[in-house]
């Protein structure tokens, strides 16, 4: 059953949440968000017309729709949908839904942060309806400072759980095959900008922003007008929904991939000096089994894998030189849905990080 509720802090902000909370464990959670604000541009203008059809009409298109979409069904894990107030004045509903989740103790897996996911074509003319951008950070913001040391030295700057997300979803996208390629953008947001997603990194939670493959930027923070023979704002003439079905076709297969997929391990590497790599993990409730994963350092995805057992939680691999590879660990539940894999590097886990107890 999903229930609803607002959500306010003191600041007034009030997000429109709806719950569908998980049969198996209610505490796991994954997350859909788009806001519901809109400007033009004067961001201080609160009476001209701002329609936001696009920035963020589509991505409160997108948790509707996957709200409809899933409620219908059961899960094992939690899914949220939240349509966020206060973006544009500060990501403030994107900080009243992050503080939420803290004060609820939720263990979130992921947030899914769409905005604007509905237009494919640019103000230069270029159009493109075949990739969806998804942002993510590299190493992880929150515990940076404590973490840097352990980075320096062990490697993790591109294994951040954001970037093992967007890795997950790209793969996620050619599975599906809707004509619809992910283009993984390493950095957490759009050069200089930020959206709604980046209080919950704040706070240590997984979190990554799906945005269009080109922005329009006549069409977004515009006031109404045509000036020089250039229509701008955001209207909804101005949407490709054919391929805002596709974006919102992936989040709805990814929020129930991740509502059915056992908990990301959080594994440990061992090899130095050695001519072989073991990895060590605590087991995790409801896998069936993990998958080891290893790649190059300079390689962006992963290009191998060896399948463990669920009743082990190691694997040595021969041959494999600790120097020259990143690892990390995945877990399958018992009808196949695996997660994204959590990196055997400082930061890595899936959950915010905490410093260790202190040398006495």
């Amino acid at each position: 059953m999903v229930t609803g509720k607002r959500v306010p802090n003191p600041t007034k902000v009030t997000d429109i949440v709806a719950i569908q909370r998980g049969s198996v464990d209610p505490n796991r959670v994954v997350i859909i968000t788009g806001h519901i604000d809109s400007r033009v541009t004067d961001v201080m203008n609160a009476t001209s017309d701002a329609p936001g059809a696009n920035d963020d009409g589509s991505g409160t298109a997108a948790v509707i729709e996957a709200a409809r979409v899933l409620s219908g069904h059961k899960f094992p894990y939690t899914i949220v949908y939240g349509a966020l107030m206060g973006e544009e004045q500060g990501l403030l509903g994107g900080k009243v839904i992050a503080d939420y989740a803290k004060a609820q103790g939720w263990t979130v897996i992921a947030e899914l942060n769409n905005d604007i996911i509905g237009n494919s074509c640019s103000s230069d003319g270029i159009c493109d309806d075949a990739h969806v951008r998804v942002f993510s950070e590299g190493p992880r913001w929150q515990g940076h400072d404590q973490l840097a040391a352990g980075i320096r030295s062990l490697g993790g700057e591109n294994d951040a759980p954001s970037r093992n997300i967007s890795r997950w979803m790209d793969g996620l996208a050619d599975d599906l095959s809707l004509g619809l390629d992910v283009r993984q953008v390493w950095r957490n947001d759009r050069f200089g900008r930020g959206g709604d997603h980046t209080e919950m990194l704040n706070l240590g939670y997984p979190a990554i922003r799906i945005t269009v493959a080109i922005e329009n930027y006549n069409w977004q923070h515009q006031d109404l007008r045509t000036e020089n023979g250039i229509v701008y704002g955001d209207t909804i003439d101005r949407m490709d929904f054919p391929y805002l079905r596709k974006v919102v076709q992936l989040n709805v297969a990814a929020l129930a991939a991740l509502a059915r997929s056992p908990q990301p391990p959080e594994p440990q590497v061992e090899g130095a000096v050695s001519t072989d790599t073991a990895l060590t993990w605590a087991p995790v409730k409801g896998a069936a089994a993990y998958i080891v994963r290893w790649r190059p350092t300079d390689s962006a995805n992963w290009t191998n894998s060896l399948r463990v057992p669920g009743d082990q939680s190691r694997a040595v691999l021969k041959g494999v030189r600790v120097d020259d590879f990143v690892f990390g660990v995945s877990s399958v539940s018992a009808d196949g849905y695996e997660s994204p894999v959590a990196s055997a590097v400082p930061g890595g886990a899936f959950r915010p990080y905490t410093p260790p107890p202190a040398a006495q």
